[in-house]
This record gives C-alpha cells, sequence and structure tokens, in this order.
C-alpha cells in the first residue's frame, strides 16, 4: 500500500489530457518530498492501453477499471469506480487532476469512503513532515495553506500549476480493478454527445494566446456610428486564424443581460476576472477595455499581457500590461488578421 494515491481518467480518444500529465508531476513531488511511493489509478475508456503510456511515471502499482459502463461521464458510475479505487488502494493522500468529471463525481465517492475532500488546489508542500496544500479565495485575492489530519484526504489539484510530465511509455502491469455498474448504470443512459463545431468553440484553456473584448467594441466609434457586426466578424476572425481563446470583461457581458446589442457568441462562460474564470495562457491581448478592473485580477497567471487602446495612460495600460498598443482596436485587428 503506497501513501499516495493518483487518479487519472482517460480522454475520447482513450489518451491522457495535458491536465492529466501536470497531475503526475504534482504527485512525484509530493512523494519525494515525502520520501514515499505513490500508486496510479485510471478509469475510463481504454485505461488499460493508457496505463502503458505511463508506465515509466515511477508509480509502484498501476490499477484500472476498464469498462464500457464508464467511456462516458456519468455521476451513478463514475462515483462506484473512484470508491473502488481508493478502498482498494488504501491510501492516505489522494490526488486527482480538477475536471469538470472528477469535480462532479469525487465529493460522492469522499462520503462513501469516509473522507476529507478539497478542490482547486494549486500548490502542494511539506513541512516538518506535514502535507500543506494551497488554495485560492476570494476571487483568486487570498492565497491560503491548510492541512488535514482526516485519512484518506483527497486533493482535486487545478491545471495550469505544474509542468507536463514527460516520459517514455513501457508495459505497465496493472491490476484489473471489477466493479458491479448494474444498478448504477441503468439509473442514466447516455444516448450520445452534442458538441459545437470547432470553429464555434471559443473557449479553449490550452490555447497560447487569450484574447479578451471590451465594451469599447459596442460603443461608437470614430464616425459617430455602432459597428457591432463589424466587430464580430473581425474578432471570429483572429480567433479562428490564431486559434486563440475569447474572454470578456464584466461590462461586456453585462451589455446583453441589460438588453443592448452585443456580441452574439459572447456569454458569461467567456468573462475574466470578478466572479469569472482566472485563465492560464502564455499570452494574453486585451482590446477596448478602457482600465477595467477586472484583469488586474483575471490575469493574474497570464505570462505576457498586451492590450490595445487609444489612450496611452489609461489605467490598464499603465502597470497592468507588458506591451501598450496605441490605436483603433478596428483597424489594429483588421491589419492582424490580414498579417495572419
Amino acid at each position: 500500500m503506497a501513501d499516495i494515491l493518483l487518479i487519472l481518467h482517460t480522454e475520447t480518444n482513450g489518451g491522457f489530457s495535458k491536465g492529466a500529465l501536470e497531475s503526475i508531476t504534482s504527485a512525484k513531488q509530493l512523494a519525494a518530498e515525502l520520501n514515499a511511493d505513490f500508486d496510479v489509478a485510471v478509469l475510463g475508456l481504454q485505461a488499460e492501453t493508457a496505463a502503458d503510456k505511463i508506465a515509466t511515471c515511477g508509480a509502484t502499482r498501476f490499477m484500472v477499471v476498464d469498462d464500457d459502463a464508464i467511456s462516458a461521464p456519468r455521476y451513478a458510475t463514475d462515483v462506484k469506480a473512484l470508491e473502488a479505487l481508493i478502498k482498494r488502494a488504501g491510501s492516505k493522500l489522494v490526488l486527482a487532476q480538477g475536471t469538470s468529471r472528477f469535480t462532479r463525481a469525487m465529493p460522492g465517492a469522499a462520503l462513501r469512503c469516509d473522507a476529507a475532500l478539497d478542490s482547486h488546489i494549486v500548490a502542494l508542500k511539506v513541512e516538518d513532515g506535514t502535507v500543506k496544500a494551497q488554495r485560492w479565495y476570494y476571487r483568486q485575492r487570498i492565497l491560503t495553506t491548510l492541512s488535514r489530519s482526516a485519512c484518506p484526504w483527497i486533493l482535486l489539484v487545478d491545471g495550469g500549476v505544474n509542468p507536463v510530465w514527460q516520459g517514455d511509455a513501457g508495459d505497465a502491469a496493472v491490476e484489473r480493478v471489477a466493479v458491479d455498474f448494474a444498478d448504477a448504470a441503468a439509473r442514466t443512459t447516455i444516448k450520445g454527445v452534442q458538441s459545437p463545431a470547432v470553429d464555434a468553440q471559443t473557449i479553449r484553456p490550452d490555447a497560447p494566446l487569450l484574447f479578451v473584448a471590451g465594451a469599447g467594441w459596442t460603443k461608437k466609434q470614430a464616425d459617430g456610428a455602432y459597428h457591432v457586426g463589424d466587430a464580430g466578424e473581425l474578432i471570429q476572425q483572429f480567433l479562428s486564424k490564431a486559434n486563440a481563446s475569447l474572454g470578456s470583461s464584466k461590462s461586456l457581458v453585462d451589455l446583453q443581460s441589460e438588453g443592448h446589442e452585443t456580441l452574439s457568441f459572447m456569454s458569461h462562460m467567456n468573462q475574466v476576472g470578478q466572479t469569472g474564470s482566472t485563465p492560464r495562457h502564455a499570452k494574453g491581448l486585451s482590446t477596448c477595455c478602457h482600465g477595467e478592473e477586472p484583469h488586474a485580477v483575471g490575469w493574474r497567471f497570464i505570462n505576457e499581457r498586451r492590450a490595445i487602446n487609444l489612450d496611452a495612460n489609461c489605467g490598464w495600460a499603465q502597470g497592468k500590461a507588458d506591451v501598450v498598443y496605441v490605436g483603433d482596436a478596428f483597424e489594429i485587428i483588421k491589419k492582424v488578421n490580414a498579417l495572419l
């Protein structure tokens, strides 16, 4: 029995996501600090084949639940699989990638295993032999450090906070864990999967660039007229050509609820900062945002921040951006699209 258990799930293609490989790095580093062993458990489609891809990660044991019942995310079956893996491992500490699938099912598994659970973990460290976990509170403004004496302790680790594990594939000696899904699978029937077209998907967490649009796109322009339609076309062209992710300021999202004309492809899911998300991208480009405060919080984890603004002295340009392009966003994005 290892002190640490790392639980992963496969994607629809039978492989692992970037977040899963990052969580391997987290487990290895924690095991090294504790001078302990760690096990890996994999559930989902082609779990046994996926385990071979990470056979050299240093785990002492590989457990898999490879069943048609968990080929797609479903609370009832995922909870039973997680419960079986956690109880079989008997580890004091359980790490898992903080995906929507595990965030939904892991609380139920924790209850069945009489375990403590914390989510959105961004760092793990060991002090005097005690594991300390860190996470943000209050809209990413307060970083807290916590530890628990409860056993097992389940931690859902956020993506984008650890390096991606890199290693050779091998032949993992897997231990298949049998789970009876008969009752659970009957509760919910999966009819199929509906997903938007690739060009309609504007939220791309793994994109190298985050493009944030502000309310300035919907205001009167230099000619005294509104050009919301042109703005939408320019932004969508940029997202497609640059393969970028789309973010929004709070004021732009609020315009839609107030009945004003706005970008049809924008929703509250795109909001960055304040009550929105805190994205992690290599680069960010803020346009027509006029120094709004959300980006001071929402862009904390963007490595390189750039802005387009007519006013070089605005609040966003001063102190919050690495590079400022002083000019009209319509003209600049039009030129960039032509170059791309």
